[in-house]
């Protein structure tokens, strides 16, 4: 039994889609990330070319504006672009991945580890999800990402929309319910921040991507932490 607008499970599928290499002709793998309220079924599915920090950050972004809203827990599998140290006494959650949440007024619980059932729930819904979608895809031949991405979005309408087999209604149907429960999207969607660290040079100067930036001069010798977006360095 789930509650409406409680979880949201997330990971990477386990199987991949393909691009073809226009140039090449070879294939190039597509990761896809897939996304699952369970108390609807409800779906998002994206594919990707990597499964680094900014696909796995976007996508959730991609997602809750799919939604419309926010469930007040996320579900993932113990991935390093998400979650940094998972013991029985410890979690840490991946600095840009904890302020993701913290925007979105959401909280993290990933699948605790060496519990089967905590994984399998996250899998079991992600593993319907992709399977169905993917295997649909398989005999297509796709020559960009963009492509691909219409394609899953077709497939994944279609998905949503199909009338449940023990019960009235879809997962579309099920979801205008559900949308009621969930968190409101805040007005400009989360922008994604690098987080690095750098010395103070004697000049009281740092160097980050090949730029020097000031600090004061009392920070000499001292190592700063530094937050990255595309419009901003805080140090």
């Amino acid at each position: 039994e789930h509650k409406p607008g409680e979880t949201l499970q997330v990971d990477w599928a386990g199987q991949t889609a393909y691009l073809m290499d226009t140039d090449t002709g070879k294939r190039i793998k597509a990761y896809v990330f897939v996304a699952v309220l369970p108390y609807s079924g409800y779906a998002y599915v994206e594919a990707f070319l990597n499964m680094k920090q900014e696909a796995w950050i976007t996508a959730h972004v991609n997602a809750y504006r799919f939604f419309g809203g926010v469930a007040r827990i996320i579900t993932p599998d113990n991935l390093k672009t998400g979650v940094i140290k998972h013991t029985r006494n410890e979690v840490i959650i991946n600095k840009a991945y904890q302020e993701l949440a913290e925007y979105y007024g959401t909280a993290i619980l990933p699948a605790r580890p060496r519990a089967p059932k905590d994984k399998a729930f996250v899998e079991g819904s992600v593993g319907v999800v992709s399977t169905w979608i993917i295997a649909a895809l398989r005999n297509q031949q796709f020559l960009s990402l963009t492509e691909l991405n219409q394609a899953i979005l077709e497939k994944l309408n279609e998905f949503n929309h199909k009338p449940f087999q023990k019960k009235e209604g879809s997962r579309a149907s099920l979801h205008k319910e559900e949308q009621l429960f969930l968190l409101p999207l805040p007005k400009v969607s989360f922008e994604l921040a690098f987080w690095k660290v750098a010395a103070v040079q004697y000049n009281y100067h740092i160097n980050v991507e090949r730029m020097n930036y000031s600090v004061p001069y009392e920070y000499i010798k001292q190592q700063v932490e530094v937050r990255l977006t595309s419009s901003t360095v805080e140090i």
